[in-house]
């Protein structure tokens, strides 16, 4: 992880510096800053991006990790004036992504002092209680969400008094009285991976009324499909990978290694994709239906990430339609020359068990394998079953010919914050358990015998040389 801050060139004459945001690698900045915007200038601007190290203010001691270029008006110009583009200047490296957003400021110069107190929130610490501080979003009008305060960290305690602090008016709601403030309440961890422990909205109206009843919030957990909320399983949380992509990752780098090329087809099941809203059950991550193909576990994770921001998470949860697809690869190649292996992730709702079933047993005759990592604190019951450890699966009567999935639930190999795997090894070795005799019954049941061993390597056409 690093400690990363940006800094913001206008003209090669240097404009400001965002604050230093400790060990992440996906800032959220929360310092903003004021441009005049001139519709018929071009008005270019350069983002430095830096590891900081140390306090000294000369950036030739920090590591540079990148920088791009653009004008103001590119920024107003995107979608929902929000540009995102990768960061170069660094020959032969990925310097990763950088996302800038602009937003024509109201007439309102007013500013806000406000003091917050919490009660009873959740503990969260092993040792201790919780170490609590507060995120503040302004709504765009595009329904997303930017930070724009962030308090102090209060340590130990279950009923923290944060310092009052003065914000801008139309920082927090650009002047709108009535527009949604969303706040989100971690508990703070040194690595930074803080914990989610609720949220809340409001607006700068209700916020008006002063101490009172009626303003006194519940934070709130509940679980939630949209993305955009931070107690969803989907949500990309500013200081820690969310449930999926970190079950994506751990399990992903596993089985990756026995890939030649590393390039996966991602698929994604339950969403209304754009324009028209379509709902669809295997639709490619990356937006490509030509070629779904990814880049290694980073191009999936990217793609994962995309796709959350292009379409909307929508039931049913049906599972048949991707297992059919990776079945139709299968079907074409049964010579033994290759042999196919569907990792799909859940948080164990399924809707279409019957059908899934009867998919399974068909793909039962095929080379491939099935492996199902669960998500989230639900029973995965259904899942259980369809790993057919106990019973074998079958459907209208006829089992599967193979026993070819594999289920596991990914909690069980987390710590008790769930932000960290406890054990690789022993994920790798439960992820991996049945796969090895799955494609040997394949291969027995189709007469397929190994390739024949190549000759030994022989040392006679090279000069020896005296070990060390």
């Amino acid at each position: 992880r690093q400690n990363v801050k940006v800094t913001v060139s206008l003209r090669l004459c240097l404009f400001g510096r965002t604050e230093v945001i400790d060990n992440t690698l996906n800032p959220d900045f929360v310092r903003k800053y004021i441009l005049d915007y001139f519709f018929e200038e071009k008005q270019n601007l350069r983002f430095d991006v830096y590891d900081i190290d140390s306090k000294s203010p000369d950036l030739a001691k920090h590591d540079f990790l990148g920088q791009v270029y653009c004008t103001l008006g590119e920024i107003v110009g995107s979608p929902a004036s929000r540009l995102e583009k990768p960061l170069g200047g660094i020959p032969g490296k990925k310097c990763g992504t950088i996302v800038l957003s602009a937003e024509e400021l109201g007439n309102c110069r007013d500013y806000a002092t406000m003091q917050f107190c919490a009660n009873k929130l959740d503990k969260k610490d092993f040792f201790g209680k919780s170490d609590p501080f507060m995120v503040f979003y302004r709504s765009n009008e595009d329904g997303t969400f930017t930070i724009c305060h962030k308090t102090e960290v209060v340590k130990n305690t279950l009923n923290p008094v944060w310092q009052p602090f003065s914000i801008p008016v139309r920082a927090l709601c650009n002047g709108d009285y009535d527009r949604t403030i969303k706040v989100e309440v971690y508990d703070w961890d040194r690595d930074g991976s803080h914990d989610f422990i609720g949220e809340f909205t409001t607006s700068y109206k209700e916020l008006c009324r002063g101490q009172s009843q009626l303003n006194v919030y519940e934070v709130s957990r509940d679980k939630d499909r949209n993305p955009s909320q931070s107690t969803s399983l989907h949500y990309m949380n500013p200081y820690q990978m969310n449930a999926y992509a970190m079950a994506l990752k751990a399990v992903g780098e596993i089985i990756q290694d026995y890939d030649s090329d590393k390039m996966f087809p991602a698929l994604g099941f339950g969403a209304k994709l754009p324009p028209d809203g379509r709902v669809s059950h295997e639709f490619p991550l990356n937006g490509n239906i030509e070629n779904p193909y990814c880049n290694g576990m980073e191009g999936i994770l990217e793609a994962y990430h995309q796709s959350l921001k292009t379409v909307q998470l929508y039931g049913p949860t049906n599972f048949a339609p991707v297992v059919n697809h990776v079945a139709s690869y299968a079907a074409a190649v049964q010579d033994g020359s290759q042999y196919f292996v569907l990792l799909i992730i859940t948080d164990g709702v399924i809707s279409d068990m019957a059908q899934t079933k009867e998919a399974i047993v068909n793909a039962a005759k095929l080379p491939m394998s099935i492996i199902i990592v669960g998500v989230g604190q639900a029973e995965f019951d259904a899942m259980v079953e369809l790993d057919g450890d106990d019973i074998r699966i079958s459907s209208r009567g006829k089992l599967a010919e193979r026993d070819i999935v594999q289920f596991v639930p990914f909690r069980d190999y987390m710590d008790r914050t769930g932000n960290h795997v406890l054990s690789m090894a022993r994920l790798a070795k439960d992820v991996l358990a049945e796969i090895p005799d799955q494609l040997i019954s394949y291969m027995k049941s189709r007469a397929i015998k190994p390739n024949p061993v190549p000759p030994a390597y022989s040392t006679s056409d090279h000069p020896q040389t005296n070990p060390v």
